[in-house]
């Protein structure tokens, strides 16, 4: 149901190697910055995290419909993820790297999915620790000179996932200066777009497994099977 439907990343994802290289590279005499360099400094910069903290903001806008919602995000290698609604209504979508939940407490339901069957633009962020790989991830990857940052001096880039092609048609991510994922804008092949922004990001802070554990409170359904838009 592409209401309660959130976002990857890439699986779900994901600069110059050096601080000062990336915002020289915003001069106007300054080269444009090197994109293989810049996916490589990204890389080791989550392949080096075992656990991230993050606010997000997700827009969505489709069929008419413009929605903003806000939380807290929990990634923890490997695989884990919790992405924690609180406005304008509270959802979960958790999961423990095997199972996944997506539950809201207004509609006394919560849906259940193994990992392996989750059809969800969410699901590949809990990837992003240990395993990014830009340019494997996003073909073509390419600066995005069109597209403005929400800073001046990060970079935004562009490419076609190579996971969820058959859905997505493009993704563009920010890129800070000190080589953070800073938003997602996930364009989907039927029009839709998904934009993720993360704030106060905190890294390898301490995250208990039980994070990552749901079970159904008293008196909720549970629906088993394929979680998807």
């Amino acid at each position: 149901m592409r209401s309660s439907r959130l976002i990857f990343a890439l699986p779900v994802l994901v600069l110059i190697g050096l601080w000062i290289g990336v915002l020289g590279a915003f001069a106007a005499d300054s080269p444009a910055p090197d994109v293989h360099a810049l996916a490589h400094a990204v890389d080791e910069h989550y392949n080096h995290l075992r656990t991230l903290q993050a606010e997000f903001t997700e827009v969505y806008r489709g069929s008419g419909i413009e929605r903003t919602e806000a939380g807290t995000l929990w990634l923890k290698k490997p695989g884990k993820m919790r992405w924690e609604y609180r406005s304008p209504r509270e959802k979960l979508f958790v999961s423990d790297g095997h199972e996944a939940w997506f539950y809201v407490p207004d509609d006394r339901q919560a849906r259940k999915t193994p990992v392996s069957k989750l059809d969800d633009i969410r699901s590949p962020l809990a990837l992003l620790l240990g395993k990014t790989k830009l340019e494997k991830e996003l073909r073509g990857l390419s600066l995005a000179p069109d597209i403005s940052p929400l800073e001046p001096a990060d970079v935004v880039l562009r490419g076609v996932p190579q996971a969820l092609a058959d859905r997505v048609s493009e993704i563009v991510l920010e890129v800070t200066p000190d080589h953070r994922i800073s938003r997602i804008v996930i364009n989907e092949v039927d029009g839709t777009v998904t934009e993720y922004r993360f704030s106060q990001q905190k890294e390898n802070v301490h995250i208990s497994d039980g994070k990552f554990d749901f079970t159904p409170p008293a008196g909720t359904e549970t629906v088993e099977g394929v979680m998807g838009p």
